[in-house]
């Protein structure tokens, strides 16, 4: 029973998205052209961070609580731009339509801030209903969202992200390329990060 009130708890928990400190970067290529991720950032940044990602990972959710800010101030000052490619294995129900939510909320020009949320709340089923009441709160739920939403707007570019994602011979998450290399594990945090971002910045320059 206790199982039972818990799996309630997390499909029925209140959403509450708070204050919204992070600014939202520009969107640079927004969701929907196959075989192309998300990029949020200022154009012409000598740095590009590619981040794979699924948002039922619970890695993937410690990675954001780690690195976050970090990369965050990245992109918004300029130095890098972030491409978030969104993959659904992990959970084969929730990962694709949690997908398919990031990239309406994307669309919205809240690529950033949605996904933050998500992985804010990792304990929540985030349902469709809790989806829709978390675009509220941020200000994009509109009828068009809702319907992306329901109606699974952008499951097929999901899927195109998943097959780009094997293609680059990507196996799990989360997985982070700094202009074209991948990152070991122990350098997926703060330090790690700024490194290879600098260390890219120089080669670029």
């Amino acid at each position: 029973m206790a199982g039972v009130a818990f799996q309630y708890l997390r499909g029925h928990s209140k959403v509450d998205a708070g204050d919204q400190p992070r600014a939202e970067p520009a969107l640079i290529t927004g969701p929907g052209e196959a075989g192309k991720g998300v990029t949020v950032g200022k154009a012409g940044a000598k740095a590009q961070i590619d981040l794979y990602l699924d948002f039922r990972c619970p890695h993937c959710a410690e990675f954001e609580e780690m690195t976050g800010a970090t990369v965050d101030k990245l992109v918004a000052d300029g130095t890098a731009t972030l491409t978030y490619w969104p993959l659904a294995f992990v959970n084969p129900e929730a990962s694709p339509r949690l997908a398919n939510a990031f990239a309406a909320a994307a669309a919205n020009g809240k690529a950033l801030t949605y996904a933050d949320e998500m992985y804010g709340d990792f304990s929540k089923s985030w349902t469709n209903d809790q989806l829709i009441e978390l675009a509220k709160q941020l200000g994009i739920g509109d009828a068009k969202f809702q319907q992306a939403i329901q109606g699974n707007t952008y499951g097929s570019w999901v899927d195109s992200v998943g097959k780009a994602a094997d293609a680059r011979g990507v196996t799990g998450t989360p997985t982070v390329f700094v202009n074209g290399k991948q990152l070991e594990t122990k350098e997926l945090t703060p330090e790690g990060m700024q490194k290879a971002v600098d260390d890219a910045v120089k080669a670029a320059s």
